[in-house]
């Protein structure tokens, strides 16, 4: 929902997402709780060298405390590969100044059907 207003997203397709899509979704999902409660959800698709990251998600009351930095540090230090992607808005400002500080650099931007213009982002680690 956050990411849908940054964009000024009237047509934003994870938010349509149902729990059957989630369940039957080929991706891995990831959480992080406070001791009680998931506030924030990983999900990563994995194949052969290349990982991709579908989604990162933190719950709103959760936001700078450093908790999408704590999944992304688990993400690399628990998938061996030569590449790492992600995609996301381009006018989402606080998820491209995460994924810069963590090296990630830009190799694509462009306006999708539903009108949300996003961006690539790829890693290769040393």
């Amino acid at each position: 929902m956050v990411e849908a207003k940054l964009l000024n997203a009237k047509d934003f397709p994870p938010l349509k997402r149902s729990i059957e899509d989630l369940l039957n979704a080929e991706s891995e999902f990831y959480g992080y709780h406070d001791g009680t409660t998931i506030v924030a959800v990983l999900e990563v698709k994995s194949e052969e060298e290349v990982t991709h990251i579908q989604s990162l998600v933190v719950d709103p009351q959760f936001f700078r405390k450093g908790i999408a930095s704590k999944l992304l540090d688990f993400l690399f230090t628990s998938f061996e590969s030569s590449l790492f992607t992600v995609e996301t808005g381009a006018e989402n400002k606080p998820a491209i100044a995460l994924y810069e500080r963590f090296g990630f650099e830009k190799v694509q931007q462009w306006m999708t059907e539903v009108g949300i213009e996003k961006v690539r982002f790829s890693l290769k680690p040393n």
